[in-house]
């Protein structure tokens, strides 16, 4: 009955009703525009919908959201993908009702069987190659029908059924022994390899069934004389052989490689053909150029369509897809998952010339990453920082043991340049790799899953990077990066990532830094050395400035101490005292900056921050230049709101003449205090302010809450006021520890805390 029904998809004229389940993804949604193209009646169900389902629904495809029993009622046929499996609700409703339940690439042939097939078939290379080859006849006048497995933008679609042309070329799937169905008039091999071992039992099954298509080739195949099991394979009459060699069929001469396009020869055995540009980069690609340009030959394309077709060929999607471009990074997405892709695809990175090739890598399906584990060892050499995320598992169940981490060791052992690290999910893949790139380099996102989600997400925020990165360099020089972790700069070690990470070193810089932030819109946080701070797990949207350089300078003239806002509190009193300047000694014991003690009026044993204070230079909203005397700035109790928008600069202060031995008493006293008082591990001071009844931490203590501990945050034993990260502990948790504390000191002493701390950022990471 299988053969009968397929049989019928020979005849438009007798249209079906079809089900396609798993129709969102790019096989079978190719296969949906065939059918449609035919004149069937198509329906098909996914768990979601795509722009590839909604761009069927209207040309006429029904669509069910997810898989249900009533998609298939009435159907004369149901066509499942391969990650379709049985005890799927839609397919054994089908199977209940008798009804003939196909596979994919049983159904491709079928409606191939309709015209004069090409199958491009391979280990890899396939979607190019069969992409090159229906845009090439297709310039050459031949009208072809074509089926790949990706989304081609010169085609317009993935899938298009012509009807008045007589070529059809299709992709063909080797990976579970389908590609046997094909009868084509012309083949295409490109490879043949060790792969799908969890199919097949080894490279001779799979020669078997590469021998067995082209025993059901009925003109020629085009093969690939560089690849030995290829050669051995389609050895015989009917075999066209290219390569690098004059021996073969066709070969060509690279004479330049661009990142944008290759230009070659293209010889036909001895005779010049002529020179062609081919539109993507890669010698990888410029041989899947000559399988096109060998059989388009034989089919009668002139070479002058051949050249304008290669010219304008702009390549597959996820196919060395360049994401970014620009002055100071690149980005690029490739589909390449097995090793021989892999290997060839960074092969075509190096050859574009950046300073460093950062890769991240999704490894796909454990029992490929087990059993060619060696293989991918060796296949990342060209690669200076390599990142590898958990496998991608498609339809397997995980193998024990085998993970992202077993290519890594892989690569540690055969590679002791390329450094690496392991990133298992996306999210943190992204702040990862986004935070290792410097300018000058080269981010490709390889594998066969999500991988390239990675990729479209720093490549969004690239743009900005690279301006902020021309500010700085055009005004003394500075640092700018991708999502930088704050944990590193906050004395809680607490933190997501910043999204856009700044240090400019001067004020020219910081003001330019300011202007265009404000003009395009994104938010602006300066911190110093983050010592009152608590950073969400999710991180800071926009951007986080960091003063650096002149900013940290302290000077002394006369009783007045001239200072940065990068500078250290620690630092001043230290001037100070060498100066024989008094009133700066509790500065001694507070583990902050300048900038954040100026912003909050931050004080300790009675004295504060505007005490000392003469003036104030600041970047207004506008990013101009200000300065303002002490009578001019409002300010309270840890509280300044002229300083909430506006960013410090620099201050003036003024202090008094003291005798050294009166200084170094009040120092030793701070420094004193603050060793007996507050604990040794990572917090942020106190954590509230001192409400008026009693000191925070006295209050905290009376109500029993010392050694309270959320995860791995912990109210101190030493002073109840501090809540310590004992290692590891997330924002999440000190926030859970700050709610406790204020529920029980409300329920039990009517005391309303007010947190000293100041808390920013997210509470889920930026999306990808």
């Amino acid at each position: 009955m299988t053969h009968a029904v397929l049989s019928l998809l020979k005849e438009s004229r007798h249209p079906m009703r079809i089900d396609l389940i798993g129709v969102a993804g790019s096989g079978m949604s190719g296969l949906a525009l065939l059918l449609l193209g035919l004149g069937h009646k198509v329906s098909g169900s996914d768990k979601a919908t795509t722009l590839e389902t909604d761009r069927l629904q209207k040309l006429g495809l029904q669509f069910f959201h997810g898989h249900t029993e009533k998609e298939v009622e009435d159907c004369d046929m149901v066509i499942y993908s391969s990650a379709i499996k049985p005890g799927n609700v839609a397919y054994e409703a089908a199977y209940k009702q008798g009804i003939s339940l196909i596979r994919r690439a049983e159904a491709l042939a079928a409606v191939m069987a309709n015209k004069k097939g090409v199958v491009v078939c391979g280990t890899h290379g396939k979607t190019t190659t069969s992409a090159l080859t229906a845009h090439v006849l297709r310039q050459g006048g031949m009208k072809p029908s074509h089926y790949v497995g990706a989304e081609i933008p010169i085609l317009g679609s993935n899938a298009h059924w012509d009807p008045e042309g007589e070529l059809f070329v299709a992709e063909g799937d080797e990976s579970d022994g389908t590609l046997v169905n094909f009868h084509p008039e012309h083949a295409i091999v490109l490879n043949i390899e060790p792969e799908h071992l969890d199919f097949y039992d080894g490279i001779e099954a799979i020669k078997t069934v590469f021998r067995q298509v082209l025993s059901q080739t009925r003109t020629h195949w085009v093969y690939c004389a560089e690849d030995p099991v290829a050669s051995e394979v389609c050895a015989g009459p009917q075999g066209v052989s290219y390569g690098w060699s004059r021996t073969h069929d066709f070969s060509a001469n690279i004479l330049s490689m661009k990142p944008d396009h290759s230009e070659f020869e293209v010889y036909q055995k001895d005779q010049l053909l002529g020179t062609a540009t081919l539109g993507i980069p890669g010698r990888h690609n410029v041989s899947n150029a000559l399988a096109a340009i060998a059989l388009a030959t034989r089919c009668g394309v002139t070479f002058e369509a051949i050249q304008h077709a290669l010219r304008t060929f702009r390549g597959a999607k996820r196919r060395f897809e360049i994401r970014h471009s620009g002055e100071r990074f690149t980005v690029v997405d490739d589909y390449g998952h097995h090793p021989s892709e892999i290997a060839a695809t960074l092969a075509t990175a190096k050859g574009l010339n950046a300073e460093r090739i950062v890769c991240l890598f999704q490894p796909h399906r454990y029992s490929r990453t087990q059993l060619l584990k060696k293989e991918f060892g060796a296949s990342f050499g060209d690669v200076d920082e390599l990142f590898i995320t958990d496998v991608y598992p498609a339809s397997e169940k995980p193998l024990p043991g085998v993970s992202g981490e077993t290519i890594l060791e892989e690569v540690r052992l055969q590679n002791d340049h390329t450094k690496t690290g392991s990133t298992p999910t996306m999210p943190i893949a992204r702040d990862k790799v986004g935070n290792a790139l410097r300018p000058g380099d080269l981010l490709i996102t390889l594998g066969a899953g999500n991988v390239h989600e990675v990729g479209r997400c720093i490549a969004r925020d690239l743009p900005v990077l690279e301006k902020l990165c021309a500010i700085l360099d055009a005004n003394g020089g500075g640092v700018a990066k991708l999502y930088e972790p704050m944990s590193r700069h906050t004395t809680w070690l607490i933190g997501g990532p910043a999204q856009y990470w700044i240090e400019p070193r001067n004020e020219t810089s910081f003001a330019e830094v300011v202007r265009y932030l404000r003009s395009a819109s994104i938010p602006i946080r300066v911190i110093g050395r983050g010592s009152n701070l608590l950073v969400k797990d999710g991180g800071i949207r926009g951007a986080v400035i960091h003063t650096k350089g002149e900013f940290e300078n302290v000077t002394v003239e006369g009783d007045l101490i001239t200072a940065g806002a990068g500078a250290r509190l620690k630092k001043i009193a230290s001037a100070a005292r060498n100066a024989g300047i008094g009133g700066f000694e509790w500065m001694e014991g507070i583990p902050g900056n300048l900038g954040g003690a100026i912003r909050m009026n931050a004080g300790a044993m009675g004295s504060e921050t505007f005490d000392l204070i003469v003036s104030v230079r600041f970047i207004d909203t506008d990013g101009s230049i200000q300065e303002k005397p002490l009578a001019e700035i409002t300010h309270h109790y840890r509280s300044v709101p002229e300083f909430e928008e506006h960013y410090v600069v620099s201050a003036v202060f003024k202090g008094n003449p003291a005798p050294q031995a009166e200084i170094d008493t009040k120092l030793a006293a701070s420094h004193q205090k603050r060793r007996t008082s507050q604990p040794v591990g990572a917090s942020a001071g106190c954590t509230f302010k001192n409400p008026e009844i009693c000191g925070a931490g006295k209050l905290i203590d009376d109500l029993a809450l010392k050694g309270r501990t959320v995860g791995k945050a912990l109210v101190s034993d030493v002073h109840a006021n501090f809540i310590v990260n004992q290692g590891g502990a997330k924002a999440r948790e000190v926030l859970d520890l700050v709610a406790q504390i204020k529920d029980a000191a409300m329920h039990e002493r009517g005391v309303t805390l007010e947190m000293e701390v100041k808390v920013i950022g997210e509470d889920q990471p930026l999306p990808l």
